[in-house]
C-alpha cells in the first residue's frame, strides 16, 4: 500500500476519488432528506384534506352512515370528545398512530378508550369553536392501519369540527406514505449504482489527466539522473510549452544547473590558476635550495626568504577565498571605519587619511580582521599602481559608510573596471609576478565587501588615477 500511495498520480487520484465521493454522498443524503420531507409534506397535506372534507359533512350535520369514510380506500376515523369511536371506514380492520385502536363505532359506548388518547383532544377542546365551525389547527402523527387485509403505513392528520347536536367531534384521516417509501428507495437505489459508476469515471479520468501532467515531470526527472550519471553540467532539462508551474519548475532547474556549472567551471580554474601560481615561488624556491645544497657559498638567501614570504601569503590568500566560497559569515562585531583606516595607512610611505567632520562617527558591523584586509588589499593595490601619493578618505552617505582610496597614477580602464576584481587578474602582463602579486588582491576584497553587505567598485580618482570605493551599511 505504501509503495502505491508513493505515486503522486496514485496520491492524486485517491484524492479526487474521496473528495467527490464525500461530496456525492453529503449531496445524495440531502437529497434523500429533501425528497423524504417533501413527500411527507405532501402525504399530510392529503390526510388533512381528507380530514376535512369529512369534517365539513359533519358540520352540516350529515349522519355518520352517510359520511365519505371509504373514498380512496384511506383509514378513517371520527371520535367523540369522551374517545369513543362514532363512525369509520366499512374495510378499516385495524390502525394505530391516532390514539383510538378501534375500528368498529361504539355510539351508544362508555368512553373507555380514552385512555388511549395522545393528549390531542385535550388541545383541541381548548380551541373555541361555534357550531358548524371546523378547526384550523390540524394534528399530525404517523402510524399504520390494515384495510381490506392490505397493511400499510400512512400520515394521520387530525381536525375538530364542532357540531350543533353531537357536540365536538375529531376527524382522523390518513393518507399512505407508499409513495414516499417508493420514491426514497429508488432514488436510494439509483445513488447506490450510479454512485460508484461515477467514482470510477472520476478515478479514471484523474489517473489519466495526471499522467498526462506529470508526463514533464517524468522528463526531467530523466534528464536530471543522465546529468547525474555522465556529470555534464551544460546539458539542460527540457522545458515544456505550457507555461505553467511544471514549466517553470524546468526553467528554475537549468538556472540552477547553469549556477551550478559556473560554480564548478569556477572552481575548476580557481585549481588551476592556484596550482599555477603555487608552482612558480615552490620551483624558485627549491632551486635555490638546490644551488644553495651544492654551493652553499652561493646561497641567496635573502631571494629564500622573499619566496618562502610570497608564497606564504599566496596561501593565506587562497584559504581566505576558500572560506568565503564556503559561506563563512562574517563576525557582528562594531567597527570604527575612520580608525581601522589609519591603523592601516600608518607606516606606509605616501599614504593620508583625510579627516573629516563625520570621520569619527564613521562604523560598520562586521568583522574587523576581514576588513581590516580590505584596506590592506586596497592599499597596496594603490601604492603599486601610485606616481607620489594615496588618500584614504572615510564618510556616511546617508545609511552608508564609504571609503575611498584614491591614487595619482594611470587609473583603470573602464574596460577593465570589472575584470580587475576577478581572480588572478593581472592588468600589466609584462610587469614581473613579484612585483604584481597573485592577481588575488582585489577578488578578495569585492568577495569580503559582499559578504558584508556591500560593494566595492572603481572609478577615475580626482588626481587622474583611480578610486577604488568601499560601501557598507552603517551601523
Amino acid at each position: 500500500m505504501s509503495r502505491l500511495l508513493g505515486s503522486v498520480r496514485a496520491r492524486a487520484t485517491l484524492g479526487a476519488t474521496l473528495v467527490v465521493a464525500v461530496a456525492l454522498v453529503a449531496a445524495g443524503t440531502a437529497v434523500l432528506l429533501s425528497l423524504r420531507s417533501n413527500l411527507l409534506g405532501e402525504a399530510g397535506t392529503q390526510a388533512e384534506r381528507s380530514a376535512r372534507e369529512v369534517a365539513t359533512e359533519l358540520a352540516v350535520g350529515t349522519p355518520y352512515a352517510d359520511l365519505s369514510l371509504d373514498v380512496d380506500d384511506r383509514p378513517v376515523q371520527v371520535v367523540d370528545e369522551d374517545g369513543t369511536l362514532v363512525a369509520a371506514g366499512e374495510d378499516l380492520e385495524r390502525i394505530t398512530g391516532t390514539g383510538v385502536d378501534a375500528v368498529k363505532p361504539q355510539p351508544a359506548a362508555s368512553p373507555g378508550g380514552a385512555g388511549d388518547d395522545d393528549g390531542d383532544d385535550d388541545d383541541d377542546a381548548g380551541e373555541p369553536l361555534e357550531p358548524g365551525e371546523i378547526g384550523e389547527r390540524t394534528t399530525i402523527s404517523d402510524g399504520s392501519a390494515t384495510i381490506d387485509g392490505d397493511t400499510e403505513d400512512y400520515r394521520f392528520a387530525a381536525v375538530p369540527v364542532e357540531t350543533e347536536d353531537r357536540g365536538r367531534l375529531t376527524v382522523y384521516a390518513g393518507a399512505p406514505l407508499s409513495a414516499e417509501h417508493g420514491a426514497v428507495n429508488t432514488a436510494l437505489t439509483v445513488m447506490l449504482i450510479g454512485f460508484p459508476v461515477l467514482l470510477a469515471v472520476v478515478g479514471w479520468v484523474t489517473w489519466l489527466v495526471t499522467r498526462r501532467a506529470l508526463r514533464p515531470v517524468e522528463g526531467i526527472r530523466r534528464e536530471m539522473a543522465a546529468i547525474t550519471a555522465s556529470e555534464d553540467l551544460a546539458r539542460r532539462v527540457p522545458v515544456p510549452g505550457t507555461h505553467d508551474e511544471v514549466a517553470r519548475l524546468a526553467s528554475t532547474t537549468n538556472e540552477t544547473l547553469a549556477a551550478l556549472e559556473a560554480s564548478v567551471e569556477r572552481q575548476r580554474r580557481f585549481v588551476a590558476d592556484a596550482s599555477h601560481e603555487l608552482r612558480s615561488p615552490i620551483a624558485s624556491l627549491r632551486t635555490q635550495l638546490e644551488v644553495a645544497a651544492a654551493h652553499p657559498e652561493l646561497l641567496d638567501l635573502d631571494g629564500a626568504v622573499e619566496d618562502t614570504v610570497r608564497l606564504q601569503r599566496l596561501a593565506a590568500d587562497l584559504l581566505l577565498l576558500a572560506r568565503l566560497d564556503a559561506g563563512e559569515r562574517p563576525a557582528d562585531a562594531r567597527v570604527d571605519l575612520a580608525a581601522l583606516a589609519r591603523e592601516e595607512a600608518a607606516g606606509r610611505a605616501g599614504v593620508s587619511v583625510r579627516e573629516g567632520g563625520e570621520t569619527g562617527a564613521v562604523a560598520v558591523a562586521g568583522s574587523r580582521g576581514q576588513l581590516g584586509r580590505v584596506l590592506a588589499n586596497l592599499l597596496d593595490n594603490a601604492q603599486r599602481h601610485a606616481r607620489s601619493a594615496v588618500v584614504v578618505s572615510v564618510r556616511r552617505d546617508g545609511g552608508l559608510a564609504v571609503v575611498g582610496v584614491a591614487d595619482d597614477g594611470d587609473g583603470v580602464p573602464e574596460a577593465d573596471r570589472e575584470r580587475i576584481f576577478e581572480r588572478f587578474v593581472r592588468l600589466d602582463d609584462a610587469r614581473s609576478r613579484d612585483d604584481g602579486g597573485a592577481g588575488l588582491g582585489l577578488a578578495i576584497a569585492r568577495d569580503v565587501a559582499v559578504r558584508h553587505g556591500g560593494t566595492l567598485t572603481v572609478h577615475g580618482g580626482p588626481a587622474g588615477g583611480a578610486l577604488f570605493e568601499l560601501r557598507l551599511p552603517a551601523a
